[in-house]
């Protein structure tokens, strides 16, 4: 399964990363392209075990139920999946600034290695291995990156 523990894919989604535009058009959701690379920033934090978002009884009930179906295959996350409450970003961000600290967090995380993912429970998926961590790292960046066609 592809994650960011392999340096190709962490040279893929740099390279993609940089494809991005202020006005890049987005295909689905919310959020203009600073905006989600802010929010996959978020997302490193959370893995690296920065962020500790709480979780609620009926995403623990359907986490355990979906994270199967999302770790056990390399097809993308689907369009408009829901998101962690703390991790939306809505107000003006800098593309520049956030893609840089972006793919400082994508280097971090690949550095690190398994030993930088955190223990503490994903807030939809629950407890989730170092390799869990990093695929889901990469299908998250892969699913905001073709959110803007890049």
């Amino acid at each position: 399964m592809k994650n960011l523990f392999e340096p190709a894919r962490v040279d893929e989604v740099k390279e993609r990363i940089a494809c991005l535009r202020q006005d890049s058009e987005r295909h689905w959701g919310q959020m203009n392209a600073a905006q989600a690379v802010a929010h996959c920033a978020a997302g490193f934090e959370l893995a690296m075990g920065e962020r500790h978002p709480p979780r609620m009884l009926i995403k623990r009930i359907i986490g355990v139920i979906v994270k199967p179906k999302v770790m056990g295959n390399d097809e993308p996350l689907r369009r408009n999946s829901p998101t962690v409450p703390g991790l939306v970003v809505n107000d003006d961000r800098s593309l520049e600034t956030e893609r840089r600290r972006l793919c400082e967090m994508v280097d971090r995380f690949a550095a690190a290695g398994p030993t930088g993912c955190t223990t503490h429970p994903h807030s939809f998926f629950g407890r989730l291995t170092p390799d869990e961590w990093a695929t889901l790292m990469y299908k998250h960046l892969d699913h905001h990156l073709r959110q803007f066609g890049a």
